[in-house]
């Protein structure tokens, strides 16, 4: 992190010129990118005044033309609901669910969600910034630092964005450098349970270097003490240090040629799974003399044999994007590099009582090649065609304890997986406007794919030629009917796939079937009043060969396929100006999401006096997990002149009901709100803005992760009420 921070003392000041303090300041929100001028209301983006403009189906377009249920979130929208990673999007966007174990993210939309946690599971919610797939699951935890907007794509996404995206996918989208220079620096402070404080630094500069080059720095640095009460040692467990960087280099030789080479590194130290704590009391560990149980949420007794639990990461990013204007067709290619080092800790009994650990490393290595074409000719057919490649190397040594009784020897087994993933698909899509109003689109997407998987054991080689083949073909049509310039109303049908994969800490050298899905949407996109917008979305899915992860007796983990599941239902999304200034949100969900045939689940049942007997059960007819049946949520902000600037008040209510983490349905978390609020100023010429914010305003107990297993079920809690105060300066 040192390494880091000398970086960005030496860089920023290069930036940061006087010129800059007269510029425009143009950060936290989306330009307006179109002439024709709109109501703030008709932005669900947050932005300012006109048309959203989306990259959903690879090329940019309005978000209310575009037949996809699409959310676009501005940065100061995301500011105002408390979300700063991509997880924590669950607040805003309807349908989302951002899950968590340990390390992983594991998002899920309608349902559809991946919980594998091998290296090289991919999440069926792909994950991309800038358009650059992040493949790797441990490598999608993206801290939300100098955004212009992010995406969020409900239903499978089975062509120009194909990539394992059965469930849907998020794209965070950041600046480009400009020529004009400006910069913003906002510092923030918080407080929390146990005296904890939360600092947090951000930056962001961009410049002109030449006529023909720009370039940018974004970097952040948080530093956040524990806060989870340690009854067995006294103080406190819970901290977190993140450090990152990201600078973009342009180069536009020509009025018809761009070049943007992306270099980003982040450096995490989270002990977030320290403060995992028997969930209702199920531990075995409650058998034994000695052991402090907790009984309120944020205290732990864990120490796994002298470590209470950690996740150490580090990730490396290189990307370099191209475009070219060959005269009616535009050539984009995308190349990207990442290297992901993981280390993380955890017990897995959530007690002093030394019973099980699982103490990990994963090492992947990813490359992807995109090349794209586009039409640009301005007639009745618009198309896409692309190539992309796609490979990941990786290795995930795990040492694992696992015992009953605090009698018997403490004995470890080390498991050391490889894998190679390779992928190349072909793709096309087109539009065709049959008349004015009335378009279709088709696109098709053939996917080949190769993996390789080895298995090594407490130093025996099981085998080291595994190799699995995955050949499909997945398509999208799609009608869409613009009934009037403010009403536009589509149907489509779309199929999606998720590849075979291999359990890297099993000894089978077979893998699970591919998971595939096929999706209808009808949906309605409309700006009724010039006040208000309402967009409707409602869906119907089959669901087949889910892939599904749980625990073993062993403490390890199992990955097999449910047959398939039933989803349905819809997501209203609606934005308001009644009067200049004031701006509301709601966002509703419904999501009827079952087994529909689930046989030999993964089961836990609660034993007398703690843990759980390991069995396998039915679980037809049950709720997906990470699933809730209803989410809403309502926000909104206020804008009014005050001592000659201006002030304003904000905040974020997000309900979701009972959420399940196992199959049959016994662990969950009950229904709960989330509070966001904040208040503030900004000063008459923009260049100062004062903050003073709540996040998780009510002290709200929830689950960001539950996790059963045979030595019981453990549970990590989202972080308690955070009050501070930040202060922002733009030149």
């Amino acid at each position: 992190m040192k390494n880091i921070l000398l970086t960005t003392g030496a860089v920023l000041p290069f930036l940061v010129s006087p010129a800059v303090a007269n510029a425009q300041n143009t950060a936290g929100g989306l330009d307006d990118q179109t002439n024709e001028a709109r109501p703030t209301a008709a932005t669900n983006a947050g932005g300012s005044d006109g048309v959203i403009i989306v990259t959903a189906t690879r090329r940019e377009e309005s978000l209310q033309e575009v037949p996809v249920a699409v959310t676009a979130l501005s940065s100061e929208t995301l500011t105002t609901a408390g979300v700063e990673q991509v997880r924590s999007l669950s607040q805003v966007v309807p349908g989302f669910t951002g899950g968590r174990n340990q390390n992983v993210m594991q998002p899920s939309i309608r349902g559809v969600g991946s919980s594998g946690t091998s290296v090289g599971d991919e999440s069926n919610v792909a994950v991309y910034v800038d358009g650059v797939y992040q493949g790797d699951p441990y490598s999608t935890q993206i801290d939300l630092v100098e955004i212009e907007r992010v995406e969020v794509l409900r239903g499978p996404q089975g062509t120009v964005f194909g990539r394992n995206a059965t469930g849907g996918l998020v794209n965070v989208v950041t600046p480009d450098p400009e020529f004009t220079p400006r910069a913003r620096f906002k510092g923030s402070w918080g407080r929390l349970r146990e005296d904890a404080n939360n600092f947090d630094v951000r930056a962001y500069a961009t410049a002109g270097l030449t006529d023909t080059i720009a370039a940018d720095l974004a970097v952040l640095y948080r530093n956040q003490d524990g806060y989870a009460t340690d009854l067995l040692n006294g103080g406190t467990v819970g901290d977190t240090e993140i450090a990152s960087i990201r600078s973009k280099l342009l180069f536009q030789p020509s009025d018809t040629a761009e070049f943007v080479l992306t270099v980003a590194y982040v450096d995490t130290h989270d002990e977030t799974a320290a403060t995992g704590q028997p969930f209702e009391g199920n531990t075995l560990g409650a058998q034994f003399d000695g052991a402090i149980l907790p009984d309120e949420p944020w205290e732990i007794s864990n120490d796994a044999f002298g470590t209470p639990g950690l996740s150490e990461f580090t990730r490396l990013d290189i990307a370099l994007k191209g475009q070219l204007d060959l005269n009616g067709v535009i050539l984009e290619s995308t190349s990207s590099y990442m290297r992901t080092r993981v280390h993380q800790v955890a017990d897995s009994d959530g007690t002093n009582i030394h019973l099980g650990e699982t103490n990990m490393r994963v090492k992947p290595d990813t490359f992807t090649q995109e090349l794209r074409l586009l039409s640009d000719n301005g007639s009745a057919l618009s198309w896409t065609a692309g190539l992309y490649y796609y490979q990941l190397e990786g290795e995930q040594p795990l040492t694992l304890i696992n015992r009953r009784d605090v009698t018997t020897p403490i004995t470890e087994i080390l498991i050391e997986p490889e894998v190679k993933n390779t992928s190349i698909a072909g793709f096309v899509e087109g539009t065709y406007e049959l008349t004015p109003s009335l378009s279709f689109t088709l696109g098709g997407r053939y996917t080949t794919e190769t993996r390789k998987f080895s298995q090594r054991i407490n130093g025996n080689q099981l085998f080291t030629d595994a190799e699995e083949d995955f050949d499909k073909f997945t398509y999208r049509m799609a009608l869409q009917y613009q009934a009037t310039p403010d009403l536009n109303v589509y149907a489509t049908y779309g199929t999606g796939f998720k590849s075979g994969t291999f359990n890297t800490f099993g000894t089978s050298n077979e893998a699970v079937e591919p998971e595939t899905i096929k999706a209808f949407e009808f949906g309605v996109k409309s700006d009724p009043l010039p006040w208000l917008r309402a967009n409707l979305a409602t869906y119907y899915y089959n669901y087949d060969n889910l892939q599904v992860n749980a625990r073993a007796n062993d403490n390890t983990f199992i990955l097999q396929n449910a047959a398939s599941a039933e989803i349905y239902g819809g997501e209203l999304e609606l934005s308001v100006e009644p009067f200049a200034g004031l701006n509301l949100r709601a966002a509703a969900a419904y999501t009827h999401a079952e087994y529909e045939e689930f046989l030999g689940a993964q089961a836990f049942i609660p034993l007398e006096g703690g843990g759980n007997m390991v069995s396998s059960g039915d679980a037809s007819g049950k709720q997906l997990v990470r699933t809730p049946e209803f989410t809403l949520t309502l926000g909104g902000r206020y804008t009014f002149d005050a001592f000659d600037g201006q002030a304003f008040l904000g905040g974020n209510v997000f309900h979701s009901s009972t959420v399940y983490y196992d199959y049959l349905n016994t662990f969950g978390q009950d229904s709960y709100e989330l509070v966001t609020a904040e208040i503030g100023w900004t000063s008459p010429d923009d260049d100062l803005t004062f903050r003073i914010f709540a996040k998780n305003l009510t002290d709200e107990a929830v689950a960001q992760q539950i996790s059963p297993g045979p030595l019981g079920a453990y549970i990590i809690y989202e972080r308690p009420r955070e009050v501070g105060a930040s202060v922002e300066l733009r030149f």
